[in-house]
Parts: C-alpha cells; structure tokens; sequence
C-alpha cells in the first residue's frame, strides 16, 4: 500500500473518505479547520459544506445519518459547547448511517479562550469516544469508529487535540469502502424524542453502554505493552508518545478508545506492575476510572503531572525531577505579540475608538487582536455572539441604576452569522439602545479563509447567494438605522459613530472591505514618510500596524515591504508627511467593494 506524510487532520479527511463517509460538516476552528479543507479535495464521493454554526453542522450530519448515510461533523473543543443540544439527542437517537463527531481540543490554548477536555461530553452524553496518538490512528480510526457506530447504534466521538491535529507522521492508505445506499425510513418511536419515546430511548443507551463497555476491553487500540520494569504507564491520546520517550522500559496499557473505560483489561495491567503512572491532556479522566478500580495501587497522575497546558516529553520529565523545564521554554527568545496585519481593515475602526474613548465589547475573531497594545480597544471578550448580548446585559443593568457607559459591540461577518442574529433580536425585542458593529471582511479570516454566508461561495467551490449583511439587518429585522462605510475611510467611520452612539435606539454600522490578504495578486504602492515634514507626534504608531516603525530619530518609519499601501496612516497624519510611493500604481484602498466582490483584486 502505498504511504503519505500526513497531518492528523488530513489523516481524519482521508479516514472519512476510505470509510466510506459521503457527508461532511463543520464550522471552521483550530486546530480542527483543515479537516473539512481536506474532506473538500474528495468531492467526487463525499458532500462537505459549512454550517453557520456547529449546532447547525451537527443537526445537518444526524439528518444525513437518518437516510442511511455515513457522515462526519468537525469541529473544535468549544465549538462542541455550542453543538451540546443536538449531542445529547443525538446520542439518545443513534445512528441509523454512521455518526462521527470530531472534537479537536486545544490544551495550551494556543487559538481558544479556554482549555476543555470534551471526553467529559462523551461520559455525560454515555458515548464512546476514540483518542489517536498519530496521524496513522487518526485515518484508522474514522473507519472504526463507523464500524462502531452503526454496530452499536450510537454516535462516536473522535477526540484530537492541538499537536495530533497539527502534527504529521507517515500514513499507510487504503482503499474506499463501499457506501449504503441512502434511503430515509420513518422511525418515530426512535428519532421524535418526546418524553415518552425518549424514556424508552434512555433505557436503550444504558443497554448500549454495557455492550460497549465490554467492546472496549477487546477493543485491538487499548493494548498491553510489556516493558522491562514492573513499572507501569497507562495513557491515552499523543501522551502515550511523550510516555515511551520518558518511561522506555515501563510496561504501558494505551488506550485508543478511553471511554467506555476497559475495566478488565486495565485490572489485569495493574497485576502485572507495582506502580502505574498515568499520562493525558488536561484532566484526570482515565486515572479516576484507574483509582476506582486499583485503590490498593500507587498511582502517579495529576497529583504530579500538569493539569494545566499541552503534555509533553520535557512537561513530563520536569514533573519527575529528571528535565528542567525552564530549559526548554524558549527561555531568551525575543517575545513578538500579536498584532492586526498590515493594512488589515479593521484598524480603522479600533484607532476611531481610541481617539473617542469608547469601550466595545468584543468578540471572537482575527479582530479580537484589536484588544492589544496600541489599539487597546475592546474591553470583553467571552464567546462567539456574546459581544452583543453582554453589551445588552451591561446597559440595561446599568440604566436601571441611572447610569450609562459609552460603547459598542463589535463582531465579525463570520460570528455574526454563527451566533450575532440571535443577540440583535434580543436588542430589538428588549427596547435595547446599542450600537453594533458588524466588520465585514467578507471571508472568515481567523481560522484561514474559510468561506460563509457572506462570500458568495461554497466549501465546494460552488457559487451560492450572498447574503448582505446590512440588507438582511435593514430590512429583515427591521433595524431602520442601519449603515455601511468602507473599513478605510476613518473620517467614515468616526462620524458614523459619533453620530449612532448618541442615537436613543439601536443601530447597526457595517464597515466593509475584504480581508487584506484576499489581495494575493495585487501588485499594491507602498507609503513613504517624509522626514522633512514628520514631527515626530507617533500618532501613526498608535494604529498598531506592524509596516510602521520609529527610526533613530523619533521620526515615522515605514516599512516598504511590509505595507500594503492601504491609506489609513496618511488619513490620521495631521501634517500630511504620509504619501504613496508611486501615484500611479495600485492601491488598495482605491479597489472598490462592487469591484472586488465581482473578482477584483483576487
């Protein structure tokens, strides 16, 4: 057969398609994004798109499922939080066609506002749940995990995490297997949860728990690796990798499917060693299981090893005395925070509040970096679509006590159609006075330039209808006040907020212009400061943009090969020592919106 060097994420896609799986779902997070990207390149055999959110994903996946259809839904650890409605009825429900549910965890959140370990979703939802090493399991283990979904009626959980995810490793294929052909049949008793179904249904899952429980200790992935020591590891996921590293001559038990916990097999590993030691990311899921059943054993979990953070080799030598992990840290590397990029069209508008002392209550995207050094210009950020319902929350509870705060809210295109509409009907339905900006930069640019309902194309690359934000603001929720303005015109955009925020009832400001990096062909003019005519004021400075620096002077400088020639820094120069390098070539700043949407620019 042959082999590929493969990232877990591509391994998951390819795993989908040797499965047999013909419907795939996400909505794009990291680390789980390149899932669904790889999916795509197998379109010939399998349907892939993007939810507006994951509970929609996962709601869409389960129908598939109903038809007989094998189907796959990705997406990230606390995008799960959002999918936990239909999780549970899902797993009530079962599986009629496979269905597969992939949760890419983030320890260490190196993309995420918490750290969660979702094999808690499994236990509470009472469904099984697969945990990979490396990118060979993960392939290996979409098939499987169908295999065990349509043997035991139940949805499965496939849990990775950032470095599983991210990681490649060499990957033996194999070849697709032949899908059930789709065909829905009603199955009321089963799939309408009204009480009296799903009293029924509870009695089937814990049925369903005892097969698999018993599965689980047979199952081939949870093995016993005998070692030269009666010295013992038990780990589940990338851990049992750092383990082999630290503990080369300890016997392992390695679980690739975690849950249900394999009681037996792990009583019969703890027989064989004096001492178990037990490795996974985050909490200390496997080693409750492992003191429940072994409380005459001496056993090393969490109690030593890091609940906080990624697991590692040197994370788990440190935690035993025999590494110093200061040494691997990156101890003397200069830091480099993040920051908007240069000419991203956002800036405008975070600089804006700055200058009128507004605070905004934030949300998850690229533009969350506004929040950062200069631009310091968001003050809350909890989850995705909560910018506008917390900047609800804080001015009804303060208009209560006679009091007021200047804000606004402030969300991305992506966001809004994932969880922004509902909070807005919520400013509407309760009398609420919020201004709302909506930045549009016409793809979801966080996570890599996923498409979503507002750029007019599919994950397939198939053209669909755009829906303007502004129109669908305007004239499907009624918000009367409703405007655009080009994420570049930061005059625009300071009226406009003045002029809404002092507005007694809601409004809502789009500020358009697509993500500077859809500009990849674009052979844009630079800026150049004239030092003659700089005094040195730093205002430029303040918009955070990475092209523009100080020089040993004091004085402005630019970066020519950084700059995108976007315009914004000549528009708050005061004095005018901001211009383009070259008047006659392109700008960006002078591409229309009408011209880029009918291709211009890309």
């Amino acid at each position: 057969m042959a082999k590929e060097l493969l990232s877990g994420n591509e391994a998951i896609a390819r795993g989908a398609w040797e499965a047999g799986i013909t419907f795939a779902s996400a909505y794009p997070g990291t680390p789980s994004t390149e899932i669904l990207e790889n999916v795509a390149r197998y379109k010939e055999d399998i349907y892939s798109q993007w939810g507006a959110n994951e509970k929609t994903a996962l709601e869409e996946a389960l129908g598939a499922s109903f038809t007989g259809a094998r189907a796959l839904v990705a997406m990230k650890h606390v995008g799960l939080n959002v999918a936990a409605d239909p999780l549970f009825s899902a797993s009530y429900i079962g599986a009629t066609g496979a269905l597969v549910i992939v949760s890419a965890d983030d320890p260490g959140m190196h993309s995420s506002q918490n750290e969660q370990d979702n094999r808690h979703y499994a236990v509470a939802a009472k469904m099984p749940v697969l945990e990979p090493s490396d990118s060979q399991e993960a392939k290996d283990m979409v098939v499987q995990a169908v295999q065990i979904s349509e043997t035991y009626d139940t949805p499965v959980m496939i849990r990775m995490t950032t470095r599983t995810s991210h990681s490649r490793s060499s990957v033996e294929l194999g070849e697709r297997q032949v899908p059930p052909e789709p065909e829905y049949k009603s199955d009321f008793a089963k799939r309408n949860l009204l009480p009296g179904n799903a009293r029924r249904r509870h009695a089937a899952v814990e049925e369903r728990l005892k097969k698999l429980a018993a599965f689980s200790d047979g199952f081939a992935g949870n093995v016993i690796i005998k070692g030269r020591e009666r010295v013992g590891v038990l780990a589940s996921g990338v851990s049992y990798q750092y383990g082999r590293e630290v503990f080369p001559d300890a016997w392992f038990l390695k679980l690739a499917m975690p849950y249900p916990f394999p009681a037996k097999l792990f009583q019969r590993f703890a027989s064989m060693v004096d001492k178990i030691y037990v490795l996974e990311e985050n909490d200390p899921i496997i080693e409750n299981f492992a003191r429940l059943l072994a409380p005459q054993k001496e056993i090393v979990g969490k109690d030593v090893f890091p609940l906080l953070g990624e697991m590692s080799q040197d994370a788990v030598g440190a935690a035993l005395g025999l590494k110093d992990l200061a040494a691997f840290a990156g101890n003397g590397v200069p830091a480099r925070p993040p920051s908007l990029c240069a000419g991203c069209p956002h800036t405008a508008f975070f600089f804006n509040l700055g200058v009128l002392k507004v605070q905004s209550r934030g949300d998850i995207g690229c533009y969350t970096l506004g929040a950062l050094r200069p631009l310091s210009a968001m003050d809350t950020c909890v989850d995705m679509g909560a910018s506008i319902t917390v900047q609800l929350g804080i001015e009804k509870a303060l208009e209560k006590a006679g009091k007021s705060v200047p804000q606004v809210a402030v969300i991305g295109d992506s966001t809004f159609f994932h969880s922004g509409i509902t909070g807005l009907v919520d400013v509407i339905y309760n009398h609420g006075k919020s201004t709302v900006v909506i930045l549009d930069n016409s793809i979801t640019a966080m996570t890599g330039h996923q498409e979503n309902p507002g750029s007019g194309r599919t994950l397939m690359g198939q053209e669909a209808r755009r829906i303007d934000i502004a129109t669908l603001v305007r004239d499907g929720l009624g918000i009367t006040h409703t405007y655009a303005v080009d994420g570049y015109d930061v005059k625009a955009i300071r009226d406009l907020l003045k002029r809404e925020m002092a507005r007694p009832e809601p409004s809502v400001i789009v500020v358009r212009r697509p993500c500077v990096l859809l500009y990849r062909k674009a052979k844009w003019s630079p800026m150049r400061v004239d030092k003659e005519t700089c005094t040195s004021c730093k205002v430029c400075l303040r918009l955070g943009c990475p092209a523009i620096q100080s020089d040993a002077d004091g004085k402005a400088l630019i970066n020519e090969s950084l700059c995108t020639g976007c315009g914004v820094c000549a528009q708050v120069c005061a004095f005018k020592a901001i211009s383009f390098v070259d008047e006659q070539g392109l700008h960006i700043h002078s591409i229309t919106l009408d011209s880029f949407a009918k291709g211009g620019g890309k």
